[in-house]
């Protein structure tokens, strides 16, 4: 089984990281390939950048037709249902993946991010997944994406203490982690909180491999029907569906 992580960020670095930890999770026998655009935001943070980094996502999915499925390695799960409608492949977000394993866990879950900025995406997302009644939460950290890395010991006690306002006022009863840069950090926050603290990254790479495992495709009527062909001008043409 071969997974194609695309990080949709132009952060080489972060994409190492995301590719180990999915590498971390991944069954005996899946191939990861973690994967980055070359045009688009460094990082993502907001809805601006999201949008600019949504046709350098759709490129890597073109690019890499053989992978078996596809993960979205940014929280806010930019462009989602766009990859949905440009393959049959699963293609799974790390934000998604997260809240669903969560709510699998406990009864209510807290969502710890980086800047408060991406919270009403978040939230956003959260309704559009029917899982907004069982977060109880979603706390920013103040830490830019990029700097996460800067400062390891920093990132750890901003989150902690994240983890522990979401546990004492908020009745958390499992966390997740809001951005892909945090993914090697779940298993020492376990640890070290006592719930369970769940990356989306190694979420979403199981949940593919479970789909791909039973045979299940994206479904191609409604809404994630192929897109109909039609002319693309300009920068985009290479972005237009065929006949």
């Amino acid at each position: 089984m071969k997974i194609v992580v695309v990080n949709p960020n132009t952060t080489t670095a972060m994409t190492e990281g995301i590719g180990r930890a999915a590498r971390a999770v991944a069954s005996p026998g899946t191939e990861i390939v973690a994967v980055n655009p070359a045009d688009g935001p460094a990082s993502i943070e907001g809805y601006y950048d999201e949008a600019f980094a949504v046709p350098g996502l759709l490129a890597e999915i073109a690019a890499h037709p053989d992978a078996d499925g596809y993960v979205v390695a940014c929280f806010d799960d930019p462009g989602l249902d766009a990859a949905r409608s440009a393959t049959a492949r699963p293609v799974i977000g790390i934000g998604e993946a997260g809240y669903h394993v969560a709510s699998m866990v406990s009864g209510r879950f807290g969502v710890i991010t980086t800047l408060a900025r991406s919270i009403g995406a978040l939230e956003g997302n959260l309704l559009k997944y029917g899982l907004d009644r069982r977060c109880c939460g979603v706390r920013a950290v103040d830490l830019p994406v990029l700097a996460l890395h800067d400062d390891p010991e920093l990132t750890r006690e901003r989150i902690g203490t994240a983890i522990e306002a979401a546990k004492a006022e908020d009745r958390a009863e499992a966390i997740v982690l809001g951005c892909a840069g945090m993914a090697d950090l779940a298993a020492d926050l376990t640890a070290r909180h006592g719930l369970p603290v769940i990356d989306g990254v190694a979420a979403a790479v199981k949940l593919v491999e479970a789909l791909v495992g039973l045979g299940v495709s994206t479904c191609r009527i409604g809404g994630y029907a192929p897109p109909l062909p039609k002319h693309y001008a300009g920068a985009f043409a290479k972005f237009a569906p065929s006949e």
